[in-house]
């Protein structure tokens, strides 16, 4: 989840610039602007579903989210316009290194609170859009595995993970998004623009950040208004899944606030591990929250927000916000299958695996690590109970199996 968090840091802030407010181009506004679009372009680019239509399978997820997640409007031709400028320049970004994993100088706590705004910033976002932009980068993680491969995708892609991201932030008050922005740039070390401008060619890279201005007015010009959709998780399973996140936070608040939160170790890749196993691990992630129940996400990321608000200079939360968070993920947990929660826990044991990471972990702990863990296992019994039922999904597999050959004959 730390991965996945800081991959929201990397992509979302730059489209907060402010329009229309930009003096003339400088280097050093350049190289800033220029860390936010290397961020923003990532490690993969997903490729726009329209061209797969006659040949993948497409997820009842996806399908739910086609038609508002790749329209020709005017966010997808500015996204095109921006492809065009800024390729040059992603081709020449090295997306093997490290240096994208981490965050130079970075203060745990400090980015805790700038990534409780991205939080807030997500949680207002379309969900369906939301879930169009982690199909997208599944599909581009997927084929950049493939091939083992880290680095930049065709332009086809760029095109698409570009409109993706900006529909997602066109969905949320222009407000949200300046706080993503202000927080992000705030803790940006002033020396990394300069590195990477001389990483790249100048030239690229003006013409680059120009073209992001251009997309950012575009975005801002197109606001889409947030659909809302009821709960899945029915009231008796909500109200289970509460009262063991209850007892969970009682048994492991002392093992919680034992924690050195403030470690560098948070801001750090895992030692031995390259971008691409953690980048297939964090993949696992983020299609098991394609499939989350989207109000139950919202609920989720609020308890987020408000827990990191209200926390102490050494980031421990308080207990009632600490059992708000843990109702909150067993919820969206909850509400997916089995096999895709599997799927992130054996991925993330293969990441960690023989770093000896949970040893230095639970060596430096305080509290009482053996009580928080019986405690996690008995809410994780609880979740479990409260998951679809595999005899459903089965039959829904067996139902695809049987109509897929169907659907593709109909001129939709």
């Amino acid at each position: 989840l730390k991965l996945a968090a800081r991959d929201v840091v990397q992509r979302l802030p730059l489209l907060g610039h402010k329009c229309g407010t930009m003096p003339a181009v400088r280097r050093g506004n350049v190289v800033i602007g220029l860390v936010l679009l290397v961020l923003m372009g990532g490690r993969c680019f997903a490729p726009p579903y329209a061209s797969h239509a006659g040949t993948t399978r497409k997820s009842p997820g996806r399908a739910r989210v086609s038609l508002r997640a790749t329209q020709k409007d005017a966010i997808q031709e500015a996204a095109a316009e921006l492809t065009k400028a800024s390729y040059p320049f992603m081709q020449q970004v090295d997306w093997g290194n490290d240096l994208y994993w981490t965050v130079p100088g970075a203060d745990p706590i400090r980015w805790a609170r700038a990534i409780g705004k991205i939080i807030d910033h997500g949680a207002a976002m379309d969900m369906e859009l939301v879930k169009a932009g982690c199909m997208a980068h599944h599909d581009g993680i997927k084929e950049l595995s493939s091939t083992n491969a880290v680095g930049a995708c065709s332009a086809e892609k760029l095109t698409d993970i570009y409109a993706t991201i900006g529909r997602m932030i066109a969905s949320v008050p222009e407000s949200k998004t300046m706080d993503v922005y202000n927080a992000v740039t705030a803790l940006v070390d002033k020396r990394v623009p300069a590195y990477l401008m001389s990483s790249v060619n100048e030239a690229d890279a003006k013409a680059a950040y120009s073209a992001l201005i251009k997309f950012t007015e575009v975005v801002k010009a197109n606001p889409i208004t947030p659909s809302t959709a009821p709960s899945t998780v029915s009231s008796d399973k909500s109200k289970a899944i509460e009262a063991a996140a209850d007892k969970l936070a009682s048994t492991s608040y002392d093992f919680i606030q034992g924690i050195d939160w403030s470690d560098e170790l948070y801001g750090k890749t895992l030692p031995g591990r390259t971008a691409g196993q953690t980048l297939k691990a964090v993949d696992s992630m983020i299609m098991m929250g394609a499939k989350m129940d989207g109000a139950a996400l919202k609920e989720a990321a609020k308890a987020h927000v408000t827990a990191i608000e209200n926390m102490d200079a050494k980031g421990v939360l308080t207990q009632e916000d600490y059992k708000a968070t843990l109702a909150g993920i067993g919820k969206t947990v909850a509400s997916v299958d089995r096999e895709s929660v599997m799927n992130v826990y054996d991925e993330m044991a293969k990441l960690v695996g023989t770093t000896g990471l949970p040893g230095y972990v639970f060596q430096r702990q305080q509290g009482n690590a053996f009580e928080a863990y019986r405690g996690l296992m008995e809410f994780k019994d609880t979740v479990r109970d409260c998951q679809p039922k595999k005899v459903i999904s089965d039959a829904a597999a067996e139902l695809a199996k049987a109509s897929y050959p169907f659907m593709k004959q109909v001129d939709w």
